[in-house]
């Protein structure tokens, strides 16, 4: 049905509208759950549920769990506490900023346990060895969405250390590509299937960045010795950001450490543990000093990462965070647009519960263009965002056009907030199902900002821009 026109849209073919049902189920997964944000303590929760003590590996902070202070309750070194992460965990313990417990049981979130997620701001899960299951996945994701730090530390493709078939590579693909919250790939990259063998992937140039010049100093390179990299898909989350690269790659390719925003969450990415192994641990296992290593400032990059996931940086650099005064809130008026044509201003029929392109959830979305002819649509609204939030704008996103080239952008979609220009989508951007996209705007924070998608159709071959379920989350 490619090309055909009503007086108002084309109707999409029924195997598009059924893909979008299907996908919109699947997505519409909701908690009462937030992480509980403390004023001055940020809370670190760091995993050892799946196997990340398997064969040589000896990936904890402290034997003592799920609270490593039982083991010593004011260390002064690395060695107070047992573990090949005990440098990471006592440099944060230090502080007095920070508060740390191990998990080794089942993740979940909303539970009543004490290593529920709802009860932390950062989750670290350092070379997991075992499949998460349906169920944590579903935890982990609700638990960034929400607000939540995510820092995912994986190891080479064949470092299967229990031997059950599943390496890190394999573990972290599938919680981003196999979960009932958002599998479209919700962080906006892929972990390659590599064994890099040694390398110190260089930083790239932004002074600006809170992971690579934070409170706990400045980060030049890392250090690889079998690891892997990941490749970046700025188009599925314009959030994504490659902070240090494999030698002679950049932009979308070997990034070694990465990082993003999900809903109102931060993720980070790093693709080898032996930066963070310190080089002590339980007897019998064979460890690297990657910690301390001379030609790399692992440190730093491991402390500034965990400091801006928990959100304890002073930077507005992505979506999560706890601390300060801020009330962790959604600013935005009918949301999902189930009201109808109230808060938003737009142009006529934007806002519709037409069966022509189906919502993500309810009846209701935006749907702008989709003509077939020369045509703009807007829709905004205007939003006050308090002082000392931070800030994310994300909505979802589906684009059907009839186009049947791979290199024109004929129709185009615009999003901004105030005089920031987000992102723009295309022709080139369709999809048979919608998209999560997610935008940090906390440098709005204190301003009265309007947050507007402009849609701009060709003279022929219709695009629909549809978009649904959006928000603007502060913390």
């Amino acid at each position: 049905m490619l090309g055909s026109r009503r007086s108002r849209r084309r109707l999409t073919t029924a195997l598009a509208g059924l893909g979008l049902l299907v996908t919109g189920g699947a997505l519409q997964v909701t908690t009462t759950a937030t992480p509980a944000h403390a004023a001055t303590t940020h809370r670190v929760l760091f995993d050892d549920g799946h196997a990340e003590e398997a064969g040589n590996a000896d990936w904890i902070i402290s034997t003592s769990k799920p609270d490593p202070l039982s083991q010593d309750s004011s260390p002064s070194s690395e060695t107070d506490w047992t573990g090949a992460l005990s440098s990471w965990g006592v440099a944060l313990q230090k502080t007095g900023n920070y508060s740390m417990k191990t998990a080794t049981s089942a993740l979940t979130y909303g539970g009543s346990s004490t290593t529920d997620l709802s009860n932390f701001d950062t989750l670290v899960l350092p070379e997991p060895n075992t499949l998460f299951t349906t169920a944590e996945k579903t935890a982990i994701m609700n638990f960034v969405k929400a607000g939540g730090g995510l820092f995912m530390i994986s190891d080479h493709t064949g470092a299967d250390r229990n031997s059950d078939g599943y390496d890190a590579v394999e573990i972290f693909n599938d919680l981003m590509t196999n979960n009932s919250v958002d599998s479209t790939d919700p962080f906006g990259f892929s972990i390659d299937t590599l064994d890099v063998s040694s390398g110190y992937p260089a930083a790239i140039s932004d002074s600006t960045d809170p992971v690579l010049h934070g409170s706990f100093g400045t980060v030049t390179k890392s250090l690889i010795a079998d690891g892997t990299t990941a490749t970046l898909k700025p188009a599925d989350n314009s959030s994504v950001k490659g902070l240090l690269y494999r030698s002679g790659y950049s932009g979308n390719t070997g990034a070694f450490f990465a990082t993003s925003t999900f809903g109102s969450g931060r993720v980070a990415f790093w693709g080898d543990t032996s930066p963070v192994d310190d080089g002590t641990g339980q007897s019998g296992n064979t460890l690297y000093d990657g910690w301390n290593d001379t030609g790399a400032t692992n440190a730093p990059l491991a402390l500034n990462a965990t400091e801006w996931l928990a959100g304890a940086s002073d930077s507005s650099g992505g979506g999560g965070g706890g601390g300060g005064t801020c009330t962790a809130a959604q600013l935005l008026g009918n949301p999902g647009f189930e009201s109808g044509n109230t808060t938003w201003t737009g142009s006529s029929g934007v806002i519709t519960n037409s069966s022509s392109e189906a919502a993500r959830t309810g009846s209701y979305k935006a749907w702008l263009d989709g003509y077939g002819a020369a045509h703009t649509d807007t829709l905004s609204q205007s939003v006050t965002i308090p002082s000392g939030c931070s800030a994310t704008l994300s909505f979802y996103l589906h684009v059907d056009t009839a186009e049947t080239t791979t290199s024109t952008a004929y129709d185009k979609l615009t999003v901004t907030a105030g005089s920031t220009t987000l992102a723009t989508y295309s022709n080139l951007n369709a999809a048979s199902g919608y998209v999560l996209k997610s935008f940090d705007v906390s440098s709005l924070a204190g301003t009265t900002a309007t947050i507007k998608f402009s849609g701009v159709e060709g003279s022929t071959l219709q695009t629909s821009f549809v978009v649904d379920d959006t928000a603007l989350n502060v913390s």
